[in-house]
């Protein structure tokens, strides 16, 4: 996105062939921007400059991808023509309220159903600008205004209850525009002109959580996952792990542009529950399902709360797992906003991961220490962020495969 509203070209390196990188992509190409794919993890973005982009020919289907329809809906927000973002029947079942709100506030028409997608955006060539206060801690809602901010006649603000996500900040600024971070708010001023650049993307944390778990289950392993993107705002997972006794290293510190880069040194673990710290939940909203499993398979009890977030992801996150785990023989005592687990040993059995690639592959993960032959159901989800993951999973010794449909 940032690319594509870009001045000049950037090349990417490092791109993640998963589905929803391609329906963002493809999005793009809709906005009337050039995109060339050299090799299946690199990509060069001809850029249209802030004012550049055009009225598509169709809606925008973003498939799976909560954060691409956020972002985009901050992006088509500041456009002089009329768009619609809509996606498959998990995320047209999405709330989208949160950005509603304060798109509509900047000066943005948009309609939906409900609160939900499709979205029919009417932008403004000239938007508000915007001091706005989340309720939530919201990485993607943050980043929607401030796209939307790059578009308005001011400079626009966002105040966060906890600190997020600060990817779209660290590329704005690698892009040569100004933003400002202090004391939890962010902000920047409207009419800045982006620069396109080289831009290599670390491995993703999120994905690596499956390896790291594998391994923390597994008898004697040692593992290095190599260049992941260690972001601070980004290693809760780590962070929860190391404190339930994981063996967990960070070597070879660096940076890719301004992201932070480290191999990850796993070893197998004995783990303990205990009560979460609810100042990582989100540092860590995404990795979740992935505790819930290492909380499954620790001594004692784990106590996760402030996660309520879960339940409006792509499936209802803390019920997904929460099912899928008593099915497989450990106890899970649920709650608004949270769950408590009770360490135990898995059994097998049948599971559904509710179309939802975090569920299903985190319960596959689960099936690495069960006693009997676990099979997950309704797992084509997984391709929209970790496309090979069973391969990758088979590389470092784990039994799986995928079935082939009856």
């Amino acid at each position: 996105m940032l690319g594509s509203i870009a001045e000049g070209r950037t090349d990417v390196s490092g791109f993640l062939a998963g589905e929803d990188c391609l329906a963002t992509l493809s999005a793009m190409r809709l906005l009337g921007v050039d995109i060339q794919q050299a090799s299946p993890t690199e990509m060069s973005i001809a850029g249209v400059g802030l004012r550049g982009l055009q009225a598509p020919r169709a809606e925008l289907d973003l498939g799976n991808s909560g954060t691409a329809m956020r972002l985009m809906a901050g992006l088509l927000s500041g456009q002089p023509f009329a768009s619609v973002l809509t996606g498959d029947e998990s995320l047209t079942g999405r709330p989208m309220g949160r950005i509603i709100g304060p798109l509509s506030q900047m000066g943005a028409t948009i309609d939906s159903r409900d609160g939900k997608p499709p979205l029919s955006i009417r932008g403004s060539g000239e938007l508000q600008p915007l001091t706005y206060t989340l309720p939530m801690a919201s990485a993607q809602v943050k980043s929607a205004i401030l796209l939307a901010g790059l578009y308005a006649n001011g400079t626009s603000s966002v105040t966060e209850p906890a600190v997020t996500r600060d990817h779209t900040e660290r590329m704005l600024t690698t892009m040569g525009v100004t933003v400002s971070a202090a004391s939890g708010t962010v902000a920047l001023r409207g009419g800045q002109t982006l620069h396109g650049r080289d831009v290599a993307v670390p491995a993703d944390l999120s994905s690596a959580a499956f390896v790291m778990l594998a391994a923390v289950l597994a008898e004697n392993a040692d593992i290095r996952i190599e260049n992941v993107g260690v972001n601070p705002t980004r290693t809760g997972v780590i962070d929860i792990l190391q404190g339930m006794g994981a063996d967990i290293r960070l070597e070879n510190r660096g940076l890719l542009g301004k992201e932070p880069v480290a191999d990850i040194r796993v070893r197998s673990s004995r783990l303990s529950g205990g009560a979460v710290d609810a100042d990582l939940v989100s540092l860590a909203i995404d990795e979740f399902p992935v505790l819930f499993v290492a909380a499954a398979a620790a001594t004692g009890r784990t106590v996760f709360s402030g996660i309520g977030e879960l339940r409006v992801k792509e499936s209802d996150r803390i019920a997904a797992m929460a099912a899928g785990m008593r099915i497989l023989g450990i106890r899970v005592d649920e709650t608004d906003d949270g769950a408590v687990v009770h360490g135990g040993r898995f059994s097998g059995g049948t599971v559904q991961s509710h179309g939802d690639h975090r569920v299903a592959m985190s319960l596959a993960m689960a099936g690495t220490v069960a006693s009997d032959e676990v099979i997950v159901e309704d797992v084509e989800a997984v391709d929209t962020s970790f496309p090979g993951f069973c391969d990758s999973m088979a590389s470092i010794g784990v039994e799986i495969s995928a079935l082939e449909d009856n």
